[in-house]
């Protein structure tokens, strides 16, 4: 869903940023994006001037005459929003968005700028669906976004790859919107946040891990073929009675798990009924997702090598009991069109597509079935449908980590600073003997994140480091030297190597020094090779330093101005060069 909205980013004048997204997601978001441009062509083909960019229903006529909650949508709360919508891209823009995509498979690694090393992860939300981890100099950063644990198509959640981070980066918001501290429709307890705070994180017991992983594997799978289960027996009662099915759910993980059982579903009720999926990506969106096993869960895997199809809607389709359609007005769907039946088709939001069609058809059917997500809001979306007689199903499917089992796996993890959304901070408490530290962000707000590493590893060069002139620094009990090189920066690494003037140039650089010279020790060591002087010293400004000149009287006259830094003035080029020698000895230099 979210990259249903990179076209509008990438058309921007002067966009220039790389898109890292899987080779599965990029050409599944690149159906996503025509088939939606598609629609919003047809949309106004039949209900607005084509070259019009100012449809008319954004007049303030228009406005006025929306429902309240319709004008919010469009007005915003404070009516000031009005101005923040854009036209829909057009194909070519979608053809550009594209090409900017650089593909990845799981765990392949591609570097960024030379320094930044990014690999994606399953998140088992979807298929193609990732997790970031993101590796660089003064940090590692694993990104965590709505992730599902042991899906029944997709790729599980590889949680294990993002081990040992610096800092997790969690942005699942999906357990916001979950009744917590409640029973579920079936009865079973839901476990509570609380519960987590009570397991041990005594690293020595050796069953803690199993534990934790238990949990976070528990019922995901169960509860959702139970969710399946009963849509398909409330389908099977509306055909029994005469009415027909609409489903207009755009997750594709959940459409093809909901063919599978609404056709066994079928076969075990000994009813006659055929299935549609009409949409203009489908045929093509169908033959993809058999084709890419290495994306899929081990279950479906396996299929491959016994000789299945990775999903049933291959069979379906050879038996004549799915037909597939790119359109409402297809030749071919108007001859082999039947009712009762069960149309798959878009657009989620009853705006678009063809299940504007059908809605019109059955809305008034008591005996009809239309097949929501909760998240939607059916009463806005319904509006332009009633009055609404066809039964109306909602449906809320796993759509990220339940809100129990955030803890347990930021222990799995050992990050050392989790950075949580500001909305969970009430639904989540941790306990000081977590190892890690929360900080909490929100929409709009930057926060700083505390420095993780004191220092960065350099790899130098062996002819290099053996030119080292290693010097003891007497005040901080270490030994420096100076480097001269080409510093490389190369997919996260940091070498200096041996540039083509190295042993040239290193022979005549000057010394550097710091410091302020001791000048009793300094007037002790001139006198001991001969040279005699004495200290004035002067005041200067109350914010500034103290400056102090040294005058040598013998065995010539010269001057040693010591502040902010030190300056020889003398006459004689050999007695400025033993001065220097005397100063070299007092201060710290390479």
């Amino acid at each position: 869903m979210g990259m249903l909205g990179l076209p509008f980013l990438t058309r921007m004048k002067g966009f220039s940023a790389k898109i890292y997204v899987t080779e599965v997601t990029a050409r599944l978001g690149q159906l996503m994006m025509e088939e939606l441009v598609s629609m919003h062509m047809e949309f106004r083909q039949f209900y607005g001037p084509e070259g019009s960019s100012f449809p008319q229903w954004m007049s303030w006529e228009e406005l006025e005459l929306l429902p309240s909650a319709l004008r919010e949508v469009v007005l915003g709360k404070d009516g000031t929003e009005l101005g923040a919508w854009v036209p829909l891209y057009s194909a070519a823009d979608v053809t550009d968005c594209t090409q900017k995509f650089q593909t990845l498979r799981y765990a392949e690694e591609t570097c960024y700028n030379g320094t930044l090393m990014i690999k994606a992860f399953s998140s088992g939300l979807e298929i193609g669906t990732c997790n970031w981890t993101i590796n660089g100099p003064k940090r590692d950063v694993a990104f965590i976004s709505n992730s599902i644990f042991l899906p029944a198509h997709a790729m599980k959640f590889d949680y294990r790859s993002l081990q040992s981070n610096d800092i997790v980066l969690y942005s699942d918001f999906s357990s916001l919107d979950a009744m917590e501290n409640v029973e579920d429709d079936d009865g079973f307890s839901i476990p509570t946040t609380d519960s987590m705070s009570t397991l041990s994180t005594d690293n020595n017991n050796n069953n803690w891990e199993e534990s934790v992983e238990s949990l976070l594997y528990t019922d995901e799978n169960l509860e959702e073929q139970e969710k399946l289960s009963y849509l398909c027996y409330c389908a099977i009662d509306s055909l029994k009675v005469g009415g027909s099915v609409l489903i207009p759910i755009n997750r594709l993980g959940t459409l093809l798990q909901l063919l599978e059982q609404i056709s066994a579903s079928l076969e075990s009720s000994t009813l006659k009924v055929p299935i549609y999926v009409i949409s203009s990506i489908a045929e093509e969106l169908l033959a993809y997702t058999n084709v890419i096993p290495e994306w899929l869960c081990k279950e479906r895997q396996e299929k491959l090598f016994s000789g299945e199809p990775l999903f049933s809607h291959v069979e379906l389709i050879k038996d004549k009991k799915l037909h597939v359609f790119p359109a409402v007005h297809s030749p071919k769907l108007l001859t082999n069109w039947q009712e009762p039946c069960i149309v798959f088709a878009p657009h989620w939001s009853l705006r678009l597509g063809p299940v504007v069609h059908f809605l019109r058809c059955w809305c008034g059917d008591p005996n009809s079935l239309l097949v929501l997500e909760s998240r939607l809001d059916a009463e806005l979306a319904l509006l332009p449908f009633k009055p609404m007689a066809m039964k109306v199903l909602q449906c809320s499917f796993l759509s990220g980590i339940k809100l129990q089992k955030v803890q347990p796996l930021l222990k799995i993890l050992q990050p050392k600073i989790v950075l949580l959304p500001e909305d969970l901070r009430q639904q989540t408490r941790f306990t000081n003997a977590n190892s890690f530290s929360v900080i909490h962000y929100s929409e709009n707000a930057s926060i700083r994140i505390p420095s993780l590493k004191d220092s960065s590893e350099l790899e130098i060069a062996t002819d290099l480091a053996l030119r080292f002139q290693w010097r003891n620094l007497k005040h901080e009990n270490m030994n420096v030297t100076r480097l001269k090189g080409e510093l490389s920066v190369y997919h996260g690494k940091q070498r200096l190597l041996s540039g083509s003037e190295q042993a040239k140039s290193s022979k005549i650089r000057p010394l550097l020094h710091w410091g302020s010279p001791d000048l009793e020790k300094l007037l002790n060591i001139l006198s001991n090779i001969g040279i005699n002087g004495s200290v004035e010293q002067c005041m200067g400004n109350v914010e500034s330093e103290k400056a102090c000149i040294v005058h040598v009287h013998e065995p010539k006259k010269a001057l040693i101005e010591v502040g902010t830094s030190t300056i020889i003035s003398a006459g004689d080029e050999n007695l400025a060069s033993k001065i220097f020698e005397a100063i070299d000895k007092v201060l710290e230099g390479i």
